[in-house]
């Protein structure tokens, strides 16, 4: 029972909080809820793309190098991660000897082109977030602010300054609230950003291994 109390006052505060807010406040925490589950589908999916494991990479390169096509093949019927799938496609392409050197190549920038495109989905809805938020608690404290002032006017020659300050304040608390949002959204932009730059420099180094450590028998 206690814990239940807890839970009931807990979101009765947070009820009270975002009414004091307006309109505003309630949007902002709609575009958190949605930040959030933003950044954690990403890292979820960034994680099944493989981006942060490199290690099987290194094993083809050095099979490629020797060879090894036989352990190559074994390898590609299990290829995980977004590195393996694009040295799978470039190594598949220049193996087939009906196929040139420049649609080897084609084949390899369109395969990097795809994922990193399948890399970077869901990054814009975090960007537009973190341009969103802060003008809307902007808005929302102008609105808050104009509500005040209308108080104000409305008490006459009794006016009441506490009036006037408890509007401002409850006016400011959706600037601080679509500041704070903003600054996850961006931190967490930027980290995603350098993710990807990291990818699409190791899969361009990855290509270019796989086409300048060509063993014999595949020329151009």
């Amino acid at each position: 029972m206690p814990e239940i109390n807890y839970e009931a006052s807990l979101m009765t505060e947070i009820l009270n909080f975002l009414n004091k807010g307006g309109p505003a406040l309630w949007v902002i925490f709609l575009l958190s809820i949605i930040l959030l589950a933003n950044i954690f589908y990403k890292l979820s999916h960034l994680m099944k793309l493989g981006v942060w494991n490199s290690k099987r990479t290194r094993l083809i390169l050095d099979a490629w190098k020797l060879n090894n096509i036989e352990y190559l093949r074994k390898v590609f019927l299990d290829a995980r991660g977004i590195r393996e799938a694009l040295a799978k496609k470039t190594i598949l392409s220049i193996i087939d000897e009906a196929l040139p050197e420049d649609s080897a190549r084609e084949e390899c920038e369109g395969e990097a082109k795809d994922s990193l495109y399948q890399a970077s989905k869901g990054l814009r809805t975090i960007e537009l977030i973190s341009h969103i938020a802060p003008l809307l608690g902007l808005l929302g404290t102008v609105l808050g602010m104009i509500e005040a002032f209308q108080r104000l006017q409305e008490s006459g020659n009794q006016a009441d300054p506490s009036i006037l300050a408890g509007g401002i304040w409850e006016a400011l608390l959706t600037t601080a609230a679509g500041m704070a949002v903003a600054i996850v959204a961006t931190v967490s932009l930027s980290f995603f950003d350098n993710i990807i730059d990291r990818l699409r420099n190791d899969l361009e180094d990855l290509a270019t291994q796989i086409f300048t450590r060509k063993p014999g028998g595949f020329g151009v």
